[in-house]
């Protein structure tokens, strides 16, 4: 590897396109680093803090009843935000992001599971709510998706999820291990 250190690169006569690599190559610009775009500051960044986390094994939850959900495994956490014994995500860097969650809950036997209720709460207040609702036609289990963007301030918000499953007699259950159950977040980047 070689470097070429330069204050200005200009095309040899007149105007037209500079190009830097060719087709296939990456183009590195170091995490600080600031590139100028017609008077514009653009800073290197990734879109971290990110994470996402799952339950490696079933949790079992009282009937009809909200439940902190405990996703204990992180697949990757880029800042350390998120906490595997609280299951909070407390990002320290202010901006828009994109919640994500998949969630499975079950009945203890055929025809049992009712109701699916899941909820991002933003300090503990509830933003956005799935649900499944079998009605008289009660099922085993389900897959639930739920998603938002929403703002964080980079010091003392934070996201969780919160689930409450219903079942005709018996205890429920969110299904986890093989990544049935997930949670993560992502900042998002130029909104």
């Amino acid at each position: 590897m070689s470097t070429l250190k330069v204050d200005t690169i200009l095309k040899r006569t007149g105007t037209g396109t500079i190009t830097v690599g060719q087709s296939g190559d990456t183009i590195s610009i170091p995490s600080g680093a600031t590139l100028n775009v017609a008077g514009s500051s653009v800073t290197a960044a990734d879109n971290g803090p990110a994470f996402q986390a799952y339950m490696s094994a079933n949790q079992v939850i009282s009937n009809d009843t909200d439940t902190v959900l405990q996703f204990n495994t992180e697949e990757y956490d880029t800042a350390g935000a998120y906490d595997t014994s609280t299951y909070k995500f407390t990002p320290q860097t202010a901006g828009k992001y994109f919640i994500y969650a998949t969630c499975a809950p079950s009945g203890d036997s055929n025809s049992a599971l009712q109701v699916g209720i899941f909820h991002i709460r933003k300090n503990n207040t509830r933003i956005l709510e799935s649900r499944t609702n079998f009605n008289s036609n009660n099922g085993r289990t389900a897959s639930q998706q739920i998603s938002i963007v929403m703002d964080l301030n980079g010091s003392s918000d934070y996201v969780h999820l919160i689930g409450n499953v219903a079942q005709s007699g018996g205890t429920p259950t969110i299904e986890g291990g093989q990544r049935f159950s997930v949670f993560g977040a992502y900042r998002l980047l130029g909104v």
